[in-house]
C-alpha cells in the first residue's frame, strides 16, 4: 500500500457494520475514491472531522492494490460550509452538486478543474443572495469539463454553423439547424439568449460568469434544458434534484 495526502469533498458516506464508515471522495489529485474509516463511529475524536456531505477536508489515505475501497488514515476538516446548511433551498442545492459529480465522473480519473469548480461554486453558494445562477453555472460548465457537454456551437446533424433559428434535440444532444429539423421531430424550440448564456458560461471563468446577466425567461429555460439534458443520458433523475423540485415548489 501507498500512503497518500490530498484535499478532498465528500460526495457521499454509509455506514459499515457497527463502528465505521464509507465515502465517496472527490479529490484534487486522485479524482473520485471510496474509502473507509475504521472505528469513527464509536471514536470520532481519532478524527478532526465528521465527514458532512459537501464538506472540505484534508485526508491521508493508503491506496490499495486490486480494490476501490482504500483505507482512510486521517481527515481534518477545512470548510463545513455551515451557512449553506442553514437554507433547505441551498443545501438541495448542494445535494444536487454532490450527486451530480458522483454520477457523471469515473473512478480514479483525475480532474482538478472540476474539483475547484466544485469548491468555487460552494463557496459562492454559501453567501450568494442568487443560488439559482450558481447551480446552472456549475450544471454548464461540470458537463463541459466532464467532456459531458450538449453540442451547442454547431448542428449536431450536419457539423454547419447556425445562423438563424434552432432547436434543441435530446436525443441528439445539441442544436438542429433549420434544415435538419426533420432529424429529431421531438426537438424543442429554444431562445438565442439560453444559447449564448450557455456558451459564455463554457468559455469564461467562475467570476466572470457570476457577472453574467439572466433574465427570468432565461433562467428557466436553462433549468429545463440542463435536467432534461442529464435525465435523457443519465438515464434516470438525480435523486436530489427531485428533492430540490418540491422545495422550490413549496
Amino acid at each position: 500500500m501507498s500512503i497518500h495526502k490530498t484535499e478532498a469533498i465528500v460526495l457521499r458516506k454509509m455506514d459499515f457494520r457497527e463502528t465505521s464508515l464509507i465515502v465517496d471522495l472527490y479529490t484534487r489529485d486522485f479524482g473520485k475514491l471510496s474509502g473507509i474509516l475504521k472505528g469513527i463511529r464509536t471514536e470520532p475524536d481519532k478524527f478532526a472531522s465528521r465527514l458532512e456531505v459537501s464538506s472540505h477536508n484534508d485526508v491521508i489515505f493508503y491506496k490499495k492494490v486490486n480494490t476501490s475501497l482504500h483505507l482512510v488514515s486521517a481527515c481534518d476538516l477545512k470548510d463545513n460550509f455551515f451557512n449553506i446548511r442553514q437554507s433547505i433551498i441551498k443545501a438541495g442545492m448542494m445535494g444536487v452538486m454532490m450527486e451530480l459529480i458522483a454520477s457523471v465522473m469515473q473512478p480514479e480519473d483525475k480532474n482538478e478543474e472540476v474539483f475547484n469548480l466544485a469548491l468555487e461554486c460552494l463557496k459562492e453558494l454559501e453567501i450568494t443572495s442568487s443560488p439559482e445562477k450558481v447551480i446552472i453555472i456549475f450544471k454548464i460548465r461540470m458537463l463541459s469539463l466532464s467532456g459531458f457537454k450538449p453540442h451547442f456551437d454547431s448542428c449536431v446533424s450536419c457539423g454547419n454553423r447556425i445562423f438563424g433559428q434552432s432547436k434543441f434535440s435530446l436525443g441528439l444532444g445539441g442544436l438542429l439547424c433549420e434544415k435538419c429539423y426533420s432529424k429529431d421531430l421531438s426537438s424543442r424550440s429554444i431562445f438565442r439568449g439560453t444559447i449564448a448564456s450557455i456558451l459564455y458560461i463554457e468559455k469564461n471563468n467562475f467570476k466572470n460568469n457570476l457577472n453574467l446577466g439572466l433574465n427570468p425567461q432565461i433562467k428557466k429555460e436553462l433549468e429545463l434544458i440542463l435536467n432534461a439534458f442529464l435525465n435523457f443520458h443519465l438515464e434516470k433523475e438525480l435523486k436530489s434534484q427531485k428533492v430540490l423540485n418540491r422545495l422550490e415548489a413549496l
